[in-house]
């Protein structure tokens, strides 16, 4: 698994993921803003990742403070933590890791300036860290879900290339692989980004899992023709009720698998998880560019000029059509997903 963010010589290295599969690309961040704006442009995705990814921005924002007290530090630290979020809403794990460095830098304010920023770029590395290990974990619980001889549908990309490694959906499949389980996976194209035909086929082959691409309106097709066992899907954002929003597209594969009676499993690392808002209906929905639509990769027209164009980049799926959550804390049906208020206490002492 190559890496997909890292922190490397004072600034930030992003694998700019717009460029797979024909070009592996890093790009360094040497401000924050640079760090928003691959946030925006998709440079890097998912939502682990966009967590780890704002986290460095703030450390990297902090960096160029010149501050002699805390006060004034803090002060000029926020509008980067405000542009940080301003760039994507539906991913939680923004606001959750820039919150967190907000948090971290009031509790050590007595640190002095010059040793808080040190420690602001050492906890921007342990959210990545703690990512890896998150995954890991999830891939343990979710593996159980996998019997030898599976066929598993997946959507978007909730690989490693989503989060600091390892992945949150595809996680139980590498599980279960080292296990020694054979299996399958069909993974739908997911437009209009196509991050599954670009970067879930991609992985999967380099990791050497049998992977076959398939356009999204192919799902149903399979699931008929008795050909897909279970479907594992990653999220941005889940809520009190269970609701879990995540790539458009994804509430039609959890419908087709409802109809076909096939299990339909959410991997959720406790960061996606937000508590505080009761269902699905209230996630806020990201509205991108029209040229996504209408173009493919801005360099190919396949619409007509003037065309009227919706492009919501996720859509929610209600929980009565989720089989399990399977996070680190282990897997929950949908309706029990707010027990994890206890575990994030825990977590936290």
């Amino acid at each position: 698994m190559i890496p997909t963010i890292e922190w490397k010589d004072g600034r930030v290295c992003m694998l700019d993921q717009t460029k797979l599969p024909v070009e592996v690309c890093y790009v360094d961040c040497l401000d924050y803003k640079t760090v928003a704006k691959g946030i925006k442009e998709l440079w890097i995705r998912g939502a682990p990742a966009i967590g780890i990814a704002a986290a460095m921005g703030v450390a990297l924002a902090a960096q160029e403070i010149k501050a002699r007290d805390f006060e004034s530090f803090y002060k000029k630290l926020m509008p980067a933590c405000d542009h940080l979020a301003a760039q994507r809403p539906t991913a939680v794990n923004l606001f959750w890791a820039i919150e967190r460095m907000k948090k971290f830098a009031k509790a050590h304010k007595d640190a002095g300036v010059a040793r808080l920023k040190e420690m602001l770029v050492e906890e921007a590395e342990r959210v990545l860290e703690e990512d890896v290990k998150v995954n890991r974990a999830i891939g343990e619980y979710g593996a159980q879900f996998i019997k030898d001889g599976d066929t598993i549908l997946t959507h978007c990309n909730a690989g490693s290339l989503a989060t600091g490694g390892y992945g949150t959906a595809t996680a139980p499949m590498r599980v279960a692989v080292e296990q020694g389980k054979r299996i399958k996976v069909f993974a739908d194209e997911t437009r209009p980004v196509l991050q599954g035909a670009r970067l879930t086929a991609w992985e999967l082959m380099q990791d050497g899992i049998d992977v076959t691409l398939i356009t999204d309106n192919m799902a149903g097709y399979f699931m008929k023709k008795g050909e897909v066992d279970l479907a594992i899907v990653g999220t941005d954002r889940t809520v009190r009720n269970g609701d879990v929003a995540n790539k458009i597209g994804t509430y039609t594969v959890a419908v087709l698998c409802k109809e076909h009676g096939i299990p339909f499993y959410v991997a959720a690392p406790t960061s996606t998880v937000d508590l505080d808002m009761a269902s699905g209906d209230l996630i806020p929905i990201e509205e991108r560019p029209t040229h996504e639509v209408t173009d493919v990769f801005g360099k190919v027209r396949i619409a007509p000029e003037g065309v009227k164009v919706a492009n919501p980049a996720f859509d929610v799926t209600p929980a009565r059509y989720i089989t399990a959550i399977i996070t680190e804390a282990g897997a929950f049906h949908p309706r029990d997903i707010r027990k994890l208020k206890n575990y994030a206490k825990r977590s936290k002492a």
